[in-house]
């Protein structure tokens, strides 16, 4: 496989079973909490093919009015996001090597035709902070590339359990989500993808 940019790491297997079937629970609990909704794109109101949810001071959210930002509470119910749990912030402690914690966790449901374009974690205004990512479910084909939407890319699959953290040169990477493989995995009774993304925001 060619390089990856300085900074970008892939940790296979990094979550056993038992503790993937642990997170899970906890997602269900944040998503009972916080549901899951149905982003749309700026500008064209498009919607996205993952629904998201957060949990966190912070989370990531996006409308056509306003655009991509960060914000304290959930669009459609107007409360505070539930809390990081101790379980992802023990995650972001043991790989990320940055010393503050996490304000946002960006909780994605990708259903088996869902797909991820091309895109730059640059909302935030810490980019010294890494981006870690979090795979639970179906397997995905997981594309990335440089800092420039035209440098060559490369691809490979993410499985249930891996994480990839986004830091160093590659922080500002374009990456994103081709397809997601089908019966890939027996972790959501229902299949699909979960992908759990931790982010500091503010220095």
């Amino acid at each position: 496989m060619p390089e990856l940019l300085s900074g970008i790491r892939h940790l296979p297997e990094y979550l056993d079973r038992a503790r993937q079937e642990a997170l899970v629970d906890i997602i269900r609990a944040i998503v009972a909490e916080a549901p899951l909704y149905v982003p749309v794109m700026p500008g064209t109101g498009k919607p996205m093919s993952v629904r998201m949810t957060n949990c966190g001071s912070l989370g990531w959210v996006t409308d056509k009015e306003r655009g991509y930002r960060y914000q304290p509470m959930h669009p459609a119910t107007g409360r505070p996001w539930p809390a990081i749990p101790q379980e992802l912030s023990d995650i972001w402690n043991d790989v990320s090597g940055y010393k503050k914690p996490p304000e946002a966790c960006l909780v994605n449901f990708y259903s088996d035709d869902a797909r991820m374009g091309l895109h730059q974690d640059k909302d935030e205004t810490d980019l010294k902070a890494p981006v870690v990512s979090i795979s639970l479910g179906n397997a995905c084909l997981f594309r990335v590339g440089g800092v420039n939407r035209s440098d060559k890319t490369i691809s490979f699959k993410l499985s249930s359990g891996d994480l990839v953290i986004l830091g160093g040169q590659g922080r500002l990477c374009f990456h994103g989500v081709d397809r997601i493989y089908p019966a890939t995995s027996t972790l959501l009774k229902n299949g699909g993808r979960i992908n759990l993304t931790l982010r500091r925001v503010n220095p």
